[in-house]
């Protein structure tokens, strides 16, 4: 069977293949919504990080309560503790962050300043 690209003007053809390409590379670039993905992995991490410190505070409390009959005490100490863990570990992930732009900050200087 006769391929029906033969038949077109190699012009025409070459237009086709230019609006293709074009039209290809526009949808390639999307720098901004890789970095809104990123910050937003960012924001949920720390969410997590939080979250997660509550709940083992709040899980060993209660299993301390049941254990030695306390009910309250232990609980609402641990609730404490598990959010000041929750905290300290999400400043240092913002701290780790902050390093690394400062790093890319620095490299991208670099490289504005050899050019």
């Amino acid at each position: 069977m006769a391929n029906p690209l033969d038949d077109l003007p190699q012009d025409r053809l070459k237009a086709l293949e230019e609006r293709l390409a074009q039209a290809r590379g526009e949808v390639e670039e999307i720098p901004h919504m890789k970095k809104d993905y990123a910050q937003a992995n960012l924001a949920w991490r720390m969410v997590i990080e939080l979250v997660a410190g509550l709940g083992i505070g709040f899980g060993v409390g209660f299993g301390l309560d049941r254990l030695l009959g306390t009910m309250p005490l232990f609980l609402v100490i641990f609730i404490f503790l598990g959010l000041a863990a929750g905290v300290k570990t999400m400043l240092a992930s913002a701290k780790e962050i902050e390093k690394q732009q400062a790093a890319k900050a620095a490299l991208d200087e670099e490289d504005r300043r050899g050019d």
